[in-house]
């Protein structure tokens, strides 16, 4: 009887602990605009940009987004609707390479950590700040301007203006 008693309440208080692990993390318009803002970094890696300025395997990544392939050894692509692309090595993480379709650098992006929430920081070729997310968790995220505007909130497949406005909408593939 007293193994069936101590079985019961296993079974009863493990999983109420787990669940008060496993919450996310909440952040208002402000906290996450603050966030960003005291973790910036005062400028991107001037050598690494250079660097990378011009995308050394263009036309096999460009073939291979344009047939699907998205995932090799080295590296994840991503293409957009306009053309453009990106490179995330990965033997680096922590940067993601924004071309054109040209193969010429248009944006270098800069992680805080792979571990959510982390902020990410997207810089034009020239080192000028263009701006800062907070990604809160694969389905959240908040975007601002470098002066701190929100630019959008993204809440799943939508994203949402400081009025809680809808303005764009988002289909996320796997």
């Amino acid at each position: 009887m007293k193994k069936f008693i101590i079985l019961l309440l296993l079974l009863i208080f493990v999983p109420a602990q787990a669940e008060m692990l496993t919450g996310e993390v909440k952040y208002s318009i402000e906290d996450a605009k603050l966030e960003l803002q005291n973790n910036r970094p005062n400028q991107a890696d001037y050598l690494l940009t250079q660097n990378n300025f011009i995308d050394k395997d263009r036309n096999a990544n460009y073939f291979a987004l344009l047939k699907g392939k998205t995932d090799f050894k080295d590296r994840i692509l991503a293409m957009f609707s306009d053309g453009s692309y990106a490179v995330n090595y990965k033997n680096d993480l922590k940067h993601v390479w924004y071309y054109d379709k040209d193969g010429t650098l248009i944006n270098s992006e800069e992680r805080t950590s792979l571990d959510y929430p982390y902020g990410s920081y997207k810089f034009s070729p020239d080192g000028e700040l263009v701006n800062m997310t907070l990604r809160v968790s694969e389905k959240e995220t908040f975007i601002f301007s470098p002066f701190g505007e929100l630019l959008g909130h993204w809440i799943g497949n939508n994203c949402y203006d400081e009025n809680g406005n809808i303005i764009m909408t988002r289909e996320i593939l796997k």
